[in-house]
C-alpha cells in the first residue's frame, strides 16, 4: 500500500521522453522543478498501514512572482490537519483544514505569491512539505529540451493526486445538473482546473487545447492531459469492437510520443490528442476481464475501488467516469457521481444508478464493470502497461478482482449498493432518488435531441442511417445526433422506476421497512409516491413551429412504446418526445425520416422491446 512508498518514488530520473510509439530515447539528465514530492512520516513508511502518508502537489509548474501558486494535499485517511503555504520570508499566506473527498481525502489552497524565492506548502505543520521556487520572471520550462518526459511513475500517490483533480475538475453542489458543450469548457475554467496552464503554454487559455471527446474518449483524455502535464507515462491499446461472437481484443499497444518545445509544443499536443480520440473507442472498456490487453483492468467493489477517475463500461458501448462518491447519511442512501460525453462533445454529470449503469453477463459482448487504467512503467528503455498479476502483487495497487462477475447480474447490483449504502435505507428515499436519477435522465436527452434538431436546421437534408447493429455505434452525423443508444438506456430506466416499488415488496430484507408496515403495504404506498411525482415532475421541447410543449413524467412512463421509435434525428421533434398520431401535440410535426429508413427501424424494433443490444 501507500505506507511503502518511498519519497524518491515521485521524484526526478534521467531525462526520458518516446520516440516514434513505445520506444524511450534517454536524454542527458537536466534540471526539473518537482511540482510533486510524496512525504512518509517516520518509520511508518515501512508499514503498509502508514496513517500518516500523503502527497504534495504545486501549480504551475514554473510559478513567478505576482502570479497564482496553487497547492493540493492528498492522504489515504481522513486526517485532521490544515494545509498552509509560507513565503520565502516565513509569513503565512494560506491556511485550510477544509478537506474534500474520501478516499483519498485532499486538501487545496491558492495564493498569489509576492515575492521571488522559496515557498513551502506543507500538510499538518511539518507532516509533509513541498519547496517550490518561485521566479521573478516567465522563462524557465522545467520540462527543458522537450515535451512529455518521463520524470515521474505513477503510484499510490501520483493515483491519489489524479482522483483529487478528477473531484475537483467536476464539483459541483449536488442538487446542480451541470454539463458543458465541450470537455475544455471546463478545463479552461482555472476555479476547477488544478492544473489549470501548468505548463505555461497557455494551454488552457481561449486559444489553447480544444478537447472535444465523446464517451468513449473521455477518460483516455483526461488520464493523457493529467500525465503530459506531470510527466507520467502514458499509452493506449488499439482494439477491436467484438464481432462474430468473439469480444473485443487488443493486438496493439502504443506509447505517447514525443512532442516538440518550444512554440510547436502546444500544436503538437493538440494534434496528439485528436489522434488519441480517433484511436479509441468503447471495444478498449470491454475487454475481458482476465486479459492482460486493452488498457484497464476490473478493480474490486469497495470503498477505494469506486473512487474518482475510475471507469465504467457498459455492455452496449457507453463509458462514464466516476467523479465523487458520497457517504450514506441517516436520511439519505450514498451517492457515486460519473460524467460521460455524448457524440456531440457534451460532457454531463449523471448520478449511478442502474438505468444508467447497464451491466449484462454476455462473454461475447466483453467485460463491463467498474475499471481503472493499467499503470503504464519504464522498464529497460521501453514503456508498458502492467499484467494483471502483477497489479494484484503491486503494493501500491492489488486492488485487480473478479468479484463484480461472480453473482449474475442482480448480484452484481446489489453488491455496488452495499458499498454505496452499507446500512438499510428507507424505501421511500431510495425511491425518491431515483426518481430524481430518471428525471436527471430526461433532461439529458432534452439536451440531446434539441441538438439535433439545430444540426438538422443547420444542415437540410437527409442523415444517412447505418444498417443494422450499427445504428448502436457508427460516426458521423448519425452518430452524433441519433439516440438509439441513450433510448435503449431510457426504456430500461423507464422499467427500473416502474419495477422498484414491486422490487421492495419481494426483497424488504434489502430496506429498512417502517415499523408495522406489511412489505405490500409499503408497496401502495411507493406506488402512490410514484403517481404523485410523476405527475408533478415536468419537461417542456420546443415543436417544430417554435412553440413549448410540456410533458410530464408520468406521460413519459405512459410513451415506452412510442420511444422504442423516436431515436431517428431525421424525424420531427414531436415523434422524438413520442407524440400520439392525430393529436394536438403531433399537429406541428413538419418532416419524417424517409419510408425505407421508418421500415428498417420497424424491423429493429424489437431490439428496443426487448431492452437489449443486438450482436455485432
Amino acid at each position: 500500500m501507500i505506507g511503502k512508498a518511498r519519497a524518491g518514488d515521485l521524484g526526478t530520473r534521467p531525462r526520458s521522453g518516446v520516440k516514434g510509439i513505445g520506444r524511450w530515447r534517454t536524454r542527458p539528465p537536466a534540471p526539473v522543478t518537482l511540482g510533486l514530492l510524496l512525504i512518509v512520516a517516520g518509520a511508518a513508511a515501512a508499514s503498509e498501514s502508514a496513517p500518516d502518508a500523503v502527497a504534495v502537489l504545486a501549480s504551475p509548474a514554473a510559478p513567478v512572482a505576482g502570479g497564482p501558486l496553487r497547492a493540493m494535499a492528498v492522504a489515504e485517511r481522513p486526517l485532521d490537519v490544515a494545509l498552509t503555504v509560507l513565503d520565502p520570508r516565513g509569513v503565512l499566506l494560506a491556511r485550510t483544514r477544509e478537506r474534500h473527498g474520501g478516499p483519498p481525502y485532499w486538501w487545496e489552497v491558492e495564493v498569489t505569491t509576492r515575492h521571488p524565492g522559496t515557498y513551502r506548502a506543507c500538510l499538518g505543520g511539518t507532516m509533509a512539505c513541498e519547496e517550490v521556487r518561485v521566479d521573478a520572471a516567465a522563462g524557465r520550462r522545467p520540462v527543458g529540451d522537450g515535451a512529455w518526459p518521463i520524470a515521474r511513475q505513477w503510484n499510490r500517490a501520483s493515483e491519489d493526486l489524479y482522483a483529487a483533480w478528477i473531484e475537483k475538475l467536476f464539483d459541483d453542489p449536488l442538487a446542480a445538473e451541470p454539463s458543458w458543450r465541450s470537455l475544455h469548457e471546463v478545463t479552461r475554467q482555472p476555479e476547477r482546473n488544478f492544473l489549470f496552464d501548468h505548463l505555461g503554454l497557455g494551454e488552457d487559455g481561449e486559444r489553447g487545447l480544444r478537447l472535444e471527446p465523446d464517451c468513449a474518449d473521455l477518460p483516455y483524455v483526461l488520464r493523457a492531459y493529467f500525465a503530459w502535464k506531470l510527466g507520467l507515462p502514458f499509452g493506449w491499446s488499439e482494439c477491436s469492437r467484438g464481432d462474430g461472437g468473439h469480444p473485443p481484443s487488443c493486438p496493439r499497444w502504443s506509447a505517447a510520443p514525443t512532442l516538440p518545445a518550444g512554440g510547436d509544443e502546444l500544436a503538437a499536443a493538440q494534434r496528439f490528442f485528436l489522434a488519441l480520440e480517433d484511436a479509441v473507442q468503447s471495444g478498449n472498456g470491454r475487454v475481458p476481464a482476465t486479459s492482460d490487453g486493452g488498457d484497464f483492468y476490473p478493480t474490486r467493489l469497495s470503498v477505494d475501488g469506486l473512487r474518482p477517475g475510475t471507469v465504467y463500461a457498459d455492455p452496449y458501448g457507453h463509458t462514464l467516469l466516476l467523479v465523487q462518491r458520497v457517504d450514506q447519511t441517516p436520511s439519505s442512501p450514498g451517492l457515486l457521481l460519473a460524467v460521460d460525453a455524448q457524440p456531440d462533445g457534451t460532457v454531463a454529470r449523471k448520478r449511478y444508478w442502474r438505468g444508467n449503469f447497464l451491466f449484462a453477463l454476455d462473454p461475447t459482448l466483453g467485460s463491463p464493470g467498474f475499471k481503472r487504467f493499467r499503470p503504464v512503467v519504464g522498464e529497460r528503455g521501453a514503456l508498458r502497461p502492467l499484467a494483471n498479476r502483477e497489479i494484484a502483487a503491486a503494493p501500491d495497487y492489488g486492488d485487480y478482482g473478479l468479484e463484480q462477475y461472480d453473482a449474475g447480474v442482480e448480484g452484481f447490483y446489489d453488491r455496488v449498493d452495499a458499498v454505496l449504502s452499507p446500512r438499510p435505507v428507507d424505501p421511500e428515499r431510495v425511491f425518491r432518488a431515483t426518481i430524481d436519477a430518471l428525471e436527471e435522465q430526461m433532461r439529458a436527452r432534452l439536451r440531446s435531441v434539441a441538438n439535433g434538431e439545430a444540426y438538422v436546421a443547420a444542415h437540410p437534408g437527409v442523415i444517412a442511417m447505418p444498417e443494422g447493429a450499427s445504428i448502436f455505434e457508427t460516426s458521423g452525423a448519425w452518430e452524433d445526433f441519433a439516440t438509439p443508444s441513450r433510448d435503449l438506456r431510457l426504456l430500461i430506466a423507464l422499467d427500473v422506476v416502474r419495477a422498484f416499488p414491486a422490487k421492495v415488496e419481494a426483497q424488504p430484507q434489502r430496506f429498512a421497512m417502517p415499523a408495522g408496515r406489511r412489505a405490500a403495504e409499503v408497496r401502495a404506498d411507493l406506488d402512490d409516491l410514484l403517481r404523485a411525482e410523476s405527475a408533478a415532475r415536468q419537461l417542456t421541447y420546443t415543436r417544430s413551429d417554435g412553440s413549448p410543449w410540456t410533458l410530464t413524467l408520468a406521460d413519459l412512463l405512459g410513451r415506452a412504446e412510442a420511444l422504442e421509435m423516436a431515436y431517428n434525428p431525421n424525424d420531427c421533434v414531436e415523434v422524438r418526445w413520442g407524440a400520439a398520431p392525430g393529436s394536438a401535440e403531433m399537429a406541428t410535426c413538419r418532416r419524417h425520416a424517409p419510408a425505407e429508413q421508418a421500415a428498417r427501424m420497424a424491423r429493429y424494433r424489437v431490439w428496443f422491446h426487448e431492452r437489449r443490444r443486438p450482436p455485432r
